[in-house]
């Protein structure tokens, strides 16, 4: 397999410089002879080690010395080690090849398979977003099957949604049946792109991904926690290069998948800090809002194909207007929030039902139809919330008529928006229900008429269509 430093190179002699200092990730060339590299220019380290040491300039601290960030672990590099310039940005393998594999943000596989074929191409990371006269419009529905999202958070192909919660409240199980549903209903691929992943996640998902059978649709480009910051720092645009390809070159439509994206923000702070930046409001980067630019402005429908975005956000201290959220907000189209409260009670998806939201949520999108029951849901459901604490004080039957009846309603709402994935099956045992939009829509609209009224709520959990629970009504 070629490495990033064998690809054409823009001059015919590169220039090669020494090493004169080493700060953790940062590290410092000086080039006695030739052009100076530019910033995001790539260096290849000729060391000793076994594996490859790629720096990308940062800085030109004077006419013969730049100031470059390590994507590989620095341990073991010394003063006077020769440095070579590649002549081009960081490159990394695109194309068919890659499917089924993980490999890391330089290119060089992770997952213990054979090594990538010879006639893989390579592009630069750093590339322009797409002008907006190859720009198609966001407008076409992204059905996801998954009843809660596609009622109250939809998304659209080529756009960007972003998925708010803590670990264990179901992000991976999601992430994994977004994965199928773009490989079976739209023929399309996955990027999955970890950022800042442990290595247990990373090798949990791996193998959840085999066991499934999604990987044969899936390429995974993993910059881990143990990794040195700049290589968790450019993991979302290496992900990214590969998504443009399989859209732009095999028009195909592509799910980019990033977790996590405050990880990316922070490994952008450490690397910030390793430069000698001055910090910004809350001792983030001052370049915080351009370094998110610089990905998210890349998700985007192409004229033949799309590039659909799903990013995990850590929220820090559920604090909404950190710096880095905001920013991260300002380009996202759908929020999906996961609750820790509906994971503990088994609602799976745990999918906040009210504090999920979309711009797409739009008559002129999904139809108006779809937007008042979506606005009749969030209503039944908050007044339901609003009278939890009169239940558990006074119980139900103190209630009036109208908000007992609305109580029931609500209740079977939340049930018949949870649903069995087709990837825990081997878990469950219960085959995964995907849900048409048409559908979802039909059994909410029949709940709140009161078809149901007389339905136990058992009927409605873990279902797909109000077919399925009807047929449990008749068969009890």
């Amino acid at each position: 397999m070629p490495t990033p430093a064998s690809t054409p190179a823009t001059t015919t002699h590169p220039a090669t410089g020494r090493v004169v200092a080493v700060h953790g990730g940062v590290v410092d060339v000086r080039f006695d002879a030739g052009a100076l590299p530019p910033v995001t220019q790539a260096l290849q380290v000729q060391w000793d080690q076994a594996g490859p040491l790629m720096l990308e300039v940062q800085a030109q601290l004077d006419e013969r010395t730049v100031r470059t960030v390590a994507l590989q672990e620095t341990y073991g590099l010394a003063r006077a080690t020769p440095v070579v310039d590649s002549g081009d940005a960081l490159t990394v393998p695109v194309g068919e090849g890659l499917l089924g594999r993980l490999i890391d943000v330089v290119g060089q596989p992770g997952d213990g398979g054979p090594a990538l074929p010879a006639d893989t191409p390579w592009r630069a990371i750093h590339q322009a977003p797409l002008p907006m006269q190859r720009r198609r419009a966001a407008v076409e529905v992204f059905e996801t099957g998954i009843k809660v999202i596609d009622l109250l958070a939809p998304l659209a192909m080529g756009s960007k949604a972003a998925m708010f919660g803590g670990a264990g409240v179901g992000k991976t199980v999601l992430v994994m049946e977004l994965i199928q549903v773009m490989a079976s209903t739209y023929q399309g691929l996955s990027v999955f792109a970890g950022v800042g992943e442990r290595s247990r996640e990373g090798q949990e998902l791996l193998q959840d991904m085999r066991d499934s059978g999604m990987i044969d649709h899936s390429v995974l480009v993993f910059g881990q926690m143990n990794e040195p910051s700049g290589a968790r720092w450019r993991t979302p645009l290496a992900a990214l290069t590969i998504a443009e390809y399989f859209r732009d070159e095999a028009r195909r439509n592509v799910l980019l998948l990033m977790d996590n994206v405050f990880r990316f923000v922070q490994a952008g702070a450490e690397v910030s800090g390793l430069l000698g930046r001055l910090p910004s409001r809350v001792g983030y980067q001052p370049t915080l809002a351009s370094e998110v630019a610089a990905v998210q402005e890349r998700i985007a429908c192409g004229e033949h194909a799309s590039l659909t975005a799903i990013e995990a956000v850590y929220v820090p201290a559920d604090d909404f207007t950190d710096p880095a959220v905001t920013a991260l907000a300002t380009h996202i189209d759908s929020r999906v929030m996961l609750s820790r409260a509906l994971a503990a009670e088994g609602m799976y998806p745990a999918v906040d039902p009210l504090a999920s939201q979309s711009v797409l949520l739009d008559a002129q999108v999904v139809g108006q139809r779809h937007v008042d029951l979506a606005r009749a849901v969030r209503e039944t459901i908050a007044r339901y919330r609003e009278l939890q604490d009169v239940i558990a004080l006074l119980g139900v039957e103190e209630l009036s008529v109208d908000d007992r009846r609305l109580v029931d309603r609500a209740r079977k709402l939340q049930r018949f928006l949870t649903q069995p994935f087709a990837v825990t099956q081997a878990f469950t045992g219960n085959p995964g229900r995907r849900v048409a939009r048409a559908q979802t829509l039909d059994g909410c609209q029949a709940i709140l008429d009161g078809a149901c009224d007389t339905w136990p709520e058992s009927a409605l959990f873990m279902v797909g269509t109000l077919d399925e629970a009807r047929a449990r009504v008749d068969k009890a």
